[in-house]
């Protein structure tokens, strides 16, 4: 695979109603991570954020993946909600260990805190973070507001993460927000997803941008303008972006990704991406 100048991906690759639209009506459900990335660069990883895959399902991920494929695994909450990153490091290395078959293909291991997790917090991420080898790519998700009010906390947390080599992960939600909440989809967004301002830092090499859309596909298209020059600049400079595409109900994130996929490449010349396999030249796919 030629280099990626950015890496784009959703927040899952198991949806039942993707069935006839993106894998496949012949699809089993075993199969359905080889055939999301076969078109995609990148994935969230939210399973490992409510449970601790079994090895046997870590063997089958990495089977059904190539090498050029990037996981980007949540911490499970019971580390960062649950515990504040407190006394973690035997639940942290008891995961690690259980994941370690795929360490190669993780693009970065998501540190998403809650909104509880305040600058007072700070000394227990940053005595966190040094449990991991300097080598391993790390994200961090704030929801404090205090994060996001351009003083002292925020100041005092990017410039750690910079110093560190440690990413912020940029939530954008607000496609979503701008939405009327009249479905159930909507609505139950509006209650889970942060309402947080977007602050497009790169602290690292590897800016990781969640933007929360909007269910018409084309109201997306104003709020990305501006990421629209934002990441090729982030390209220039060296970076490799990840771009992650989340919907209300995520029945259409694979066509809105590929939209704002091809919306970005009118600025900067990017491969392009592989048909869906539900339209056709889909890979043989074996079963594990």
């Amino acid at each position: 695979m030629q280099d990626l100048p950015i890496r784009l991906g959703l927040t899952m690759w198991s949806h039942a109603q993707w069935q006839s639209t993106f894998y496949g009506s012949g699809t089993q459900p075993a199969q359905r991570l080889e055939r999301y990335a076969s078109v995609f660069h990148t994935v969230e990883g939210n399973t490992t954020f409510y449970a601790t895959p079994s090895a046997n399902t870590v063997l089958n991920w990495r089977a059904a993946t190539h090498d050029d494929f990037r996981f980007t695994f949540k911490l499970p909450k019971a580390i960062t909600h649950q515990h504040m990153l407190k006394h973690a490091q035997p639940m942290l290395t008891e995961f690690l260990q259980v994941m370690a078959p795929l360490a190669g293909r993780v693009g970065q291991w998501m540190i998403q805190l809650p909104a509880a997790f305040g600058p007072e917090h700070l000394s227990q991420l940053q005595q966190f973070c040094r449990l991991f080898p300097q080598d391993v790519p790390l994200g961090v998700e704030v929801r404090n507001m205090a994060f996001f009010a351009k003083g002292d906390a925020e100041q005092r947390l990017n410039q750690w993460l910079i110093e560190s080599g440690i990413d912020r992960v940029i939530m954008d939600s607000r496609p979503v927000f701008a939405a009327p909440p009249n479905t159930e989809a909507v609505i139950d967004a509006h209650q889970k997803k942060p309402k947080v301002p977007v602050h497009a830092i790169a602290t690292a090499k590897s800016p990781m941008i969640r933007f929360i859309g909007h269910p018409q596909r084309a109201d997306n298209l104003p709020f990305f303008k501006a990421w629209e020059n934002k990441l090729p600049d982030w390209i220039e400079q060296g970076k490799q972006p990840y771009l992650m595409i989340h919907t209300p109900d995520n029945i259409e994130a694979p066509q809105l990704a590929r939209e704002l996929y091809q919306q970005l490449s009118q600025n900067i010349l990017l491969p392009d991406l592989a048909p869906f396999p539900a339209e056709g030249n889909a890979p043989q796919l074996s079963m594990f």
